[in-house]
């Protein structure tokens, strides 16, 4: 593509007053069709000029993985090859609907020097996503004419959530500080299940903590210290359908969702858990519960790709998928948006999972709603709308009621508050030994 510069487009007014001129001044005709033929012959040339590619190399400079809507620094440089000084106007060509800054950038180069064009950039979703290449507009030599190329560069990046946010997580947790997020870890003394070491007697321990053989062996009271059985399984199964799609604070419930079991994955891991996953509604996705070098940066890989879809979620086909896959008794935490329509099958789903697991519901609730209940009632509108989410959260009271009955853990929380409650309610399970 090939377009007039400013130049070339103010010159031509130029000639066009002259012209203009021409009629009333005597002899200014030659004059003006001199003007025009050394414009027409000098532009002829310039276009001729410009349609010569640019010898350039062209290399980008950016993080191979990068973490969703958090910005990300990228350099473009060119290396000239070519005998003229080159007047660039650079864009590159990322994926579409993520916002960048500092493009496109101007770049003056003369022959064989390099520039670098630094800019930023915020990935807007999850997933595998490439830049193709960047797009050059070339000034011609004398400036009258401009050219569009396309330069080759091809890089790929894989956008996974948001693991800064949940870096601030993990690190408090590796410092034994979950309860600066709100975690409830209790400490307790010898009430685990398995086996972990002899130590002397406290006061307070249980008399039938106490190991009689190594006490008279010793004449001093020992007490046995049990421990958090290991080696469990924890499968999460996650909602993609289209209700997951809906956005809080500029992050989707199934972005929230997935923080979320980044987060319980690394806990639990710590606690010597295997951690699997299975995707339903959306994209479809198994990943086995696993406990080996390198877990958790497993689980983010099979997770980072997964993606809602515009059809609704089909709970009953993931019963039968979950209780052919995972045949081991495990903790299961279901997260999902349900609505009425979906209640009678969600209940169908844990009436056959409970026999062999141990189910967590997590099920979202819109921020909106609570807001809602709180707003002030000023007009008709408000009381209708009043009334029927009242409705709806009485509705949504007994379906947790019926769960609940059945020995399902019910989460009813907001997106935000999904991360420390189910790291909260893995805590428990494991210190209640239900599992």
């Amino acid at each position: 593509m090939i377009a007039p510069t400013r130049t070339l487009v103010a010159c031509s007014g130029v000639l066009a007053l002259l012209g203009l001129l021409a009629g009333f001044a005597e002899g200014a005709g030659q004059v003006w069709t001199v003007a025009i033929c050394i414009l027409t012959g000098v532009g002829l040339v310039d276009l001729l000029l410009s349609l010569k590619r640019p010898r350039l190399e062209v290399s980008r400079s950016l993080h191979a993985s990068l973490p969703v809507t958090a910005r990300a620094p990228v350099t473009i440089r060119l290396e000239s090859r070519d005998s003229r000084r080159l007047h660039l106007l650079l864009h590159d060509i990322h994926p579409q609907g993520w916002p960048v800054e500092k493009l496109p950038a101007p770049i003056a180069l003369t022959p064989n020097q390099f520039a670098d064009c630094k800019y930023t950039i915020s990935p807007a979703a999850r997933g595998d996503f490439s830049f193709p290449g960047v797009e050059l507009v070339l000034r011609s030599p004398l400036t009258l004419w401009q050219k569009k190329w396309f330069i080759p560069c091809e890089s790929s990046v894989k956008v996974f959530p948001n693991f800064r946010e949940i870096s601030h997580y993990t690190l408090l947790a590796t410092h034994h500080h979950l309860s600066m997020m709100g975690i409830k870890k209790q400490l307790r003394r010898g009430e685990g299940k398995e086996f972990h070491q002899l130590r002397e007697y406290r006061q307070g321990d249980e008399l039938q903590k106490i190991d009689w053989k190594a006490t008279s062996r010793i004449r001093k009271l020992i007490s046995k210290e049990y421990q958090d059985e290991r080696d469990q399984h924890v499968v999460f199964v996650l909602d993609s359908g289209r209700r997951m799609s809906h956005v809080e604070a500029g992050k989707s419930h199934l972005d929230q969702a997935l923080n979320s079991i980044l987060l319980l994955g690394y806990v639990a891991y710590r606690q010597g858990d295997s951690v699997g996953l299975y995707s339903f509604g959306g994209t479809q996705k198994w990943h086995p519960p696993r406990k080996e070098s390198g877990s958790a940066r497993s689980l983010l890989f099979a997770a980072y790709d997964i993606q809602t879809a515009l059809n609704s979620s089909d709970y009953l086909k993931a019963t039968q998928d979950m209780l052919a896959l995972q045949q081991r008794r495990s903790l299961m935490v279901i997260i999902t948006n349900s609505r009425s329509e979906d209640y009678d099958d969600l209940l169908q789903m844990v009436r056959q999972l409970r026999h062999k697991h141990l189910v967590v519901i997590a099920d979202l609730r819109e921020s909106i709603l609570d807001e809602t209940m709180t707003a002030p009632i000023l007009t008709f509108d408000d009381a209708l709308r009043f009334q029927a989410l009242q409705n709806y959260l009485i509705q949504r009271k007994t379906l947790f009621k019926q769960l609940t009955h059945l020995g399902v853990l019910v989460l009813d929380v907001t997106a935000e508050q999904l991360p420390t409650a189910v790291v909260n309610t893995y805590l428990e399970v494991k210190s209640s030994g239900r599992l």
